[in-house]
């Protein structure tokens, strides 16, 4: 059963002078990723509000209040806490708009498909790493987080895009990032 997204959690990133607000975000959305992940449902969806061409310094975490009270309950910010801001529970103002919060990947990673037109001899390694620069330049222009592959150890960048704002919340389901291609999240 799909709950409704009527509570929310705001945690904005406090200033540091060590670290900035991407590498905090980073660290806070992987920790975020692990108690979905841990909590098997999916009913909890997200969105920056702050978001421009970085994610910026906010998280909201929307849910039903039952269904944030169990994610909070895991205390999944710890070691965090000293770098954020964490508010309550809230209700969702009536007067909100919704848009999908998703992930979109980029085609492919262009190092590996230069590496083997390397290997079978399709390109020289110098007309491939010219190619990978123009590649490159062409890259996703979206926000996102770094995270590390808890199956590889490899780095990766999720690619996150706000969709257009709408009138009515579509119901759905929600990935452990806490994204959806279709379901919609509260936008204020």
């Amino acid at each position: 059963m799909v709950m409704a997204m009527d509570c929310y959690v705001e945690i904005s990133l406090l200033p540091d002078p060590e670290f900035p607000d991407s590498i905090l975000m980073n660290a806070l959305f992987a920790k975020l990723h692990r108690a979905l992940a841990e909590n098997g449902k999916q009913e909890i969806g997200v969105s920056f509000p702050e978001f421009g061409k970085k994610l910026n310094s906010k998280l909201r975490i929307h849910g039903s209040e039952e269904s944030l009270k169990r994610l909070m309950d895991l205390n999944w910010i710890q070691g965090m806490k000293d770098y954020t801001r964490v508010s309550g529970i809230a209700k969702v103002p009536d007067s909100c708009q919704y848009r999908t919060v998703k992930r979109v990947q980029a085609k492919s990673s262009v190092d590996r498909l230069y590496r083997r037109s390397v290997k079978k001899g399709w390109l020289s390694e110098e007309n491939a790493e010219q190619q990978k620069e123009r590649a490159r330049e062409g890259r996703l222009k979206l926000p996102f987080v770094q995270l590390k592959s808890q199956t590889t150890g490899q780095q990766f960048r999720l690619f996150i895009q706000h969709g257009s704002l709408q009138e009515k919340p579509v119901t759905g389901r929600f990935s452990s990032y806490g994204l959806s291609n279709e379901a919609t999240v509260p936008w204020f």
